[in-house]
């Protein structure tokens, strides 16, 4: 079967099973072409919340089907690779989080959406990258703040409030390894050339940049500029989506290795089986989504 063969025929079942496909910037081209809902983390997890659909089809990581099914206990969510995960995500534990919040009483816990469901669970509100800061200035009655896991989207948040920021030593892969050395030559060798970056990278390359956002922010940032060329520092799969939408636009990455291995484990096949055969059905159990959906849904309405 063709790659068109088996996209319409994804299309066809996902009709057929009144189910929708819901995919990152970061999935390959063919996975994004075909995607009912297309976005970032906080895009995705409103749409999940929202759809009338009774199979979420979820092609990303297991965090985000995670999201899916602790905001739509009614629904189906499906997880076309079951060990798509997130080393993020895996970066602290539940036992840690506990000990963190012991360590430091009265403090809030801002949990990124790239985490488990059992660290959502003990969490007072999510974030995503979008809304970090406003989630984390919308706690009135905190002055301290744990923000988990990823300690570079920590201190940059950390910017932008009066509140004491703690952050957890965790980091995402992809973003980290954006060296200041590398930008500095795509600078050089693109010098009318402006850098966009994500959160997630480290303070030193946020500091070259001349835009920080998301990945969805970063995508608005591109259609608005003026600027031709544009450095971009998050993860490859956004190239799809920015030379769609900007055909006239140069796009150069910040690295040659910003690519999520989780990420790109999802295939056309994968999706097909899952949704031929009802795998692979992500749920939590009540006790961990019932605390996970309150954190959840606090960002939602901050949002």
């Amino acid at each position: 079967m063709s790659r068109t063969e088996k996209q319409k025929k994804i299309k066809e079942l996902l009709k057929e099973k009144n189910a929708i496909l819901l995919a990152h910037y970061y999935q390959s081209d063919e996975i994004q072409d075909i995607a009912d809902i297309l976005g970032d983390s906080l895009a995705l997890s409103i749409e999940a919340a929202r759809t009338d659909a009774e199979i979420i089809v979820f092609a990303g990581v297991l965090f985000m089907a995670e999201s899916a099914a602790i905001l739509s206990p009614d629904k189906t969510v499906l997880l076309p690779v079951i060990d798509a995960g997130c080393p993020l995500a895996d970066k602290i534990t539940p036992a840690e989080l506990k000990m963190m919040k012991d360590e430091n009483p009265g403090a809030k816990v801002v949990t990124y959406v790239n985490s488990t469901a059992q660290t959502k669970a003990l969490s007072d509100i999510c974030c995503t990258s979008a809304n970090a800061v406003q989630v984390v200035n919308s706690l009135t009655d905190a002055e301290k703040v744990i923000m988990a896991p990823d300690g570079n989207l920590a201190r940059y948040t950390a910017r932008f409030t009066e509140k004491e920021i703690i952050p957890w030593k965790g980091f995402c892969y992809v973003h980290n390894n954006v060296s200041p050395e590398a930008v500095r030559t795509a600078k050089d060798e693109h010098p009318k050339a402006l850098f966009a970056a994500h959160p997630e990278c480290r303070l030193e390359v946020l500091d070259l940049a001349d835009f920080v956002g998301s990945t969805g922010a970063i995508l608005k940032f591109a259609r608005e500029t003026e600027a031709e060329e544009i450095i971009v520092g998050t993860e490859r799969g956004i190239m799809h989506q920015l030379k769609k939408e900007n055909p006239e636009k140069t796009f150069i990455p910040a690295s040659e290795n910003m690519a999520c291995r989780d990420m790109k484990k999802t295939s056309l096949d994968d999706i097909l089986s899952s949704l031929e055969e009802m795998k692979h059905i992500i749920e939590v159990p009540e006790d961990v989504r019932i605390p996970a959906q309150r954190a959840l849904k606090k960002m939602l309405e901050v949002s």
